[in-house]
């Protein structure tokens, strides 16, 4: 048996190297190039149209949750452990140059994550309870016409979830004992009765926990790191030429850090990326579906802003983590997921390290709260709406499965689960991807709706009120 695994986290690990990573990578390159780079062409206006309207109370269409409810359930699931520990053992192996690819792989992920949302919402239905539904099962049925493959896509999803839900809880498990000495059976036990609160009372429920919870996650992690960055600021300009010279050239070894070549530096930067910002894994596009809105574009552009705020928090780290130093220092060594603990304590003290740990739980803790409704969903699709409900109370009860350390065995199947789930998922979105870029130039192109609508109503206003200063003219419009 202990062969057999060994054999499994082997192959999982080959898999999830330079296969899955070109697999991404490539796919988010050819519908960059598609969609003619949208995500960079019309980055202004979507700012403005998702964070510059996330307190609007308005509605644009039909819908379960506000577009910031969904782009907060999604967040919920790719914010996690990978944006604290995932940059640091990142940059320990690919170097400061990682933090640049990471950036590139963001910047084409956007691109696939705005397909596989604007699918989504193309092909999202009402459950019977009124509710909007969707996802890549839906879109493989309706789009293609093959539901045998949303079924294939549906199964493999439940078993990586039940599995990545035990390995998330357990992650918070470990993570409090160590930092305040809690059981890990009272840490399960606590987790897995909060997200069965939220999550019974459906996608609202999750939408309105999530708008509060995560923006505050965010916003105190990033924060602590900014005030660090404040205090070493000096440091800064080194830190953006390190990052960018070694991106391109060799890194040779120094304190702790062992070296790097460029293709480690592409290589950790890449996967970080893609691991990340989940662009791909047909995650996200299932809690985008729910969201009120006139256009599917539109919807898209709050998960291209997804994968933005992601990015975001994941180069908080890295600059924490560079600016302080500690990437070089003799711990890197010994333990490089705790650099960013350990660069912040070097800043706060105690204080530092618990600022990590707080943010940690509050970020897997988010992360299990929407697995376990991605669950229902798969289920809802399988089998209906009753069988769904009913789905929940097993994977909430793999919270304090996975907490207490049981089970321990599934987790080597986590990757090779998630592969299943991935390379059906962007082989449809590459063959979908015609009816992605129709709907991104009917957006952008139809005379007075949609984004004519918001930037000529914009100009006439602008027309109106210079007319009424006596300073018209025919440019104004």
């Amino acid at each position: 048996m202990t062969g057999f695994l060994g054999g499994i986290e082997a192959f999982s690990t080959w898999l999830w190297g330079t296969p899955m990573i070109a697999v991404l990578a490539i796919t988010g390159v050819f519908l960059s190039f598609r969609l003619r780079f949208f995500q960079v062409r019309h980055i202004v206006y979507i700012f403005k149209q998702t964070l510059g309207k996330m307190f609007s109370k308005e509605r644009l269409g039909e819908g379960t949750i506000s577009p910031f409810q969904a782009l907060t359930s999604a967040l919920a699931s790719t914010l996690g452990a990978g944006n604290i520990a995932g940059v640091s053992v990142a940059i320990y192996y690919g170097g400061p140059g990682a933090v640049f690819w990471m950036w590139v792989v963001a910047t084409l992920g956007m691109a696939t994550k705005f397909t596989e949302t604007v699918l989504s919402l193309k092909y999202r239905e009402r459950n019977e309870e009124g509710e909007y539904v969707g996802g890549p099962m839906y879109y493989m049925s309706k789009g293609l016409g093959w539901r045998w493959l949303g079924v294939w896509f549906a199964l493999a999803f439940l078993v990586e979830l039940f599995c990545s839900i035990m390995v998330q809880s357990n992650a918070i498990a470990g993570n409090i004992a160590e930092s305040f000495g809690i059981s890990s059976y009272i840490v399960g036990l606590g987790s897995m009765l909060f997200v069965a609160v939220v999550v019974l009372g459906g996608i609202k429920r999750i939408g309105n926990v999530t708008e509060k919870l995560v923006p505050f996650m965010a916003l105190l992690y990033i924060g602590g790191v900014l005030v660090s960055m404040i205090l070493d600021i000096g440091r800064l300009p080194e830190v953006i030429a390190l990052i960018f010279h070694h991106a391109f050239s060799p890194h040779a070894p120094v304190g702790g850090f062992l070296g790097a070549t460029i293709a480690q530096a592409m290589r950790w930067g890449f996967a970080r990326g893609v691991y990340s910002n989940e662009a791909g894994m047909g995650t996200a596009p299932i809690a985008h579906a729910t969201a009120s809105t006139d256009h599917p574009v539109r919807q898209g552009m709050w998960s291209v802003m997804e994968v933005i705020l992601d990015t975001v928090a994941c180069t908080a780290t890295a600059f924490v983590v560079l600016i302080s130093g500690v990437w070089s220092s003799d711990i890197a060594a010994v333990n490089p997921s705790s650099l960013a603990a350990v660069a912040l304590s070097k800043y706060f003290g105690n204080f530092g390290s618990g600022l990590v740990a707080v943010s940690l739980f509050l970020l897997v803790i988010t992360t299990v709260l929407v697995l376990v409704y991605y669950a229902e969903k798969q289920v809802e699709f399988l089998f209906g709406l009753k069988p769904a409900k009913l789905s929940r109370y097993l994977y909430i009860a793999a919270i304090y499965i996975g907490a207490v350390g049981g089970a321990k065995f599934l987790w080597q199947f986590l990757d090779i689960s998630l592969a299943m789930i991935v390379i059906p998922n962007v082989v449809v979105l590459l063959l979908l991807s015609r009816q992605a870029v129709e709907l991104k130039d009917e957006f952008f192109g139809t005379p007075g709706k949609y984004y004519l609508k918001d930037t000529e109503g914009k100009a006439l206003s602008l027309a109106l009120k210079n007319t009424e200063h006596g300073s018209y003219s025919k440019n104004d419009l």
